[in-house]
């Protein structure tokens, strides 16, 4: 079962990224398409998915977040990414703004991604020093 949900996380973490990553360059060209239904809910069904499948591992692996200390910088991690998603697509009152939020929402996402890799809230910069 552990096999089965991780792949379902991680299948999940890269649909989520990439449908991210290209509402992010429809909102930078001003593409009428991110109004389209599909793409106003199907974010929300992948990230519904992501999130079940993070819960179901926690449990699986007996880890959880204020206890583990790479799960912890993961969930802070994943708020600041969801503030900065929404201030890139949505709120950014300016396309500077949003587009600022942006490229930082990507970058936190890689970090994200490097924590969970080596399981150390250093994430890639563990590698780094």
């Amino acid at each position: 079962m552990y096999i089965v949900v991780l792949t379902t996380h991680m299948s999940c973490a890269a649909l989520s990224i990439t449908f991210f990553a290209l509402r992010g360059v429809w909102m930078l060209q001003a593409r009428g398409i991110l109004h389209h239904p599909l793409v106003k809910v199907l974010p929300h069904v992948i990230d519904t998915i992501l999130l079940l499948s993070a819960l179901t591992l926690t449990v699986l692996i007996g880890q959880y977040p204020f206890i583990n200390g790479w799960l912890t910088a993961k969930f802070f991690a994943l708020i600041g990414y969801i503030i900065l998603g929404t201030i890139a697509l949505k709120r950014g009152r300016t396309r500077r703004i949003r587009a600022l939020a942006f490229g930082c929402a990507m970058l936190l996402f890689g970090y994200i991604v490097s924590v969970a890799l080596f399981h150390d809230p250093r994430g890639i910069l563990l590698v780094a020093w």
